[in-house]
């Protein structure tokens, strides 16, 4: 009993008591730390006033989600095909497309946000206000999602390739079936994380007056003063967005493991 709560291993499947009860424990300790920080500051907590402000909550939240969902397949798409471009046998489409991931990564996102939005996005009707910054978050996050399928892709080892070129696959032939269901299963945990990002990242959209989750706590903060929750309701909002992906990836990752 004891061996099977201690002694799990993460690729071994263990009984589903011993899961539940090791959660359980870690969850209690977890929520017993954080109680204990807020009972050494002798806070007063004020959530009814927080909670009047619900609606304000869930119109910035719904933003967020609705940014977050067409961020992360653009962002994808971007990567895919900057990821492809850094592999092309043409020398120049391999150097812009250097040159986009290197630029992109090597300044901050809110730096790039007023540039693409005092560029090109207020030309456009406030009405796409939204869409634009999330193409905008997109063409950031695209740059680090290029690099990790780099990184799958180039993880598959030149013998397969050779096999592949042997039985007459075709370029295309050959990445379909060979390099990208690999390589995906070897990017899914940088993946998980970069999603995760991309969500989180969204907060930033509130400098250009998207009216998304940060911005909405922020005006509720300035109205209530209640800051401790307001900001506990936004880890929680997030954490909301971000778990199911990464438990999604996991046991995408779990399904798709063989052993080498």
């Amino acid at each position: 009993m004891m061996r099977a709560l201690l002694l799990a291993d993460d690729r071994t499947p263990s009984p589903v008591w011993a899961r539940v009860v090791s959660f359980t424990f870690a969850l209690a300790l977890f929520a017993g730390l954080v109680a204990g920080a807020f009972a050494l500051l002798d806070y007063q907590w004020q959530w009814r006033l927080a909670g009047s402000y619900w609606r304000l909550f869930w119109d910035g939240w719904v933003t967020t989600l609705e940014i977050s969902a067409l961020a992360l397949p653009l962002s994808c798409l971007i990567g895919l095909l900057f990821a492809s471009a850094r592999r092309s046998p043409w020398m120049p489409l391999r150097d812009f497309a250097r040159i986009y991931v290197e630029v992109s990564r090597g300044t901050p996102l809110l730096v790039q946000l007023f540039i693409y939005w005092y560029a090109f996005g207020q030309k456009l009707s406030t009405d796409y206000r939204l869409i634009s910054g999330a193409l905008i978050l997109s063409l950031f996050e695209g740059a680090y999602i290029s690099e990790i399928f780099r990184a799958g892709i180039e993880s598959i080892s030149a013998s397969q390739l050779e096999t592949a070129r042997a039985l007459g696959f075709t370029r295309g032939q050959t990445y379909r079936y060979v390099i990208f269901p690999q390589a995906l299963r070897q990017s899914l945990p940088p993946l998980a994380g970069q999603f995760a990002s991309i969500i989180k990242d969204s907060s930033l959209l509130s400098v250009l007056g998207i009216a998304e989750f940060s911005l909405a706590a922020s005006q509720v903060n300035s109205i209530t003063y209640t800051t401790f929750e307001i900001y506990l309701s936004i880890a929680l909002g997030y954490l909301i967005l971000t778990l199911p992906i990464s438990l999604w990836t996991q046991r995408w990752e779990q399904r798709s493991r063989f052993e080498t």
